[in-house]
């Protein structure tokens, strides 16, 4: 396993896919609720959830499986906060006012 560019071994995800997206998702309702704007970073951060299986595909995966649900929609983007980012710019969400409204989770 590589280092990150800050020198830390990155963990190793022993969930599936769908076990992952079970157990980060309802840090992802109450963002969506709390109706401010976030990217899956800060909300991941902030909640310290662990990486998903595949850091490539499966948190763009996961945050289109929230649109799709009517949990989130885009409202933008910004540079991302990510240590290993670069400042690479990410998409930013936001509750759709179903979530807001506690009606969509």
């Amino acid at each position: 396993m590589q280092p990150t560019l800050d020198g830390a071994i990155p963990a190793v995800s022993t969930l599936d896919y769908h076990a992952w997206c079970d157990l980060v998702r309802p840090a992802f309702v109450v963002a969506a609720a709390s109706g401010r704007r976030f990217t899956t970073y800060e909300v991941a951060a902030d909640n310290d959830l662990p990486e998903p299986p595949n850091r490539k595909s499966d948190w763009g995966n996961f945050a289109q499986s929230l649109v799709r649900d009517g949990v989130i929609e885009h409202c933008g983007f910004d540079r991302t906060l990510r240590p290993t980012g670069e400042h690479s710019a990410v998409s930013v969400w936001r509750g759709t006012r179903a979530a807001q409204a506690g009606r969509a989770a």
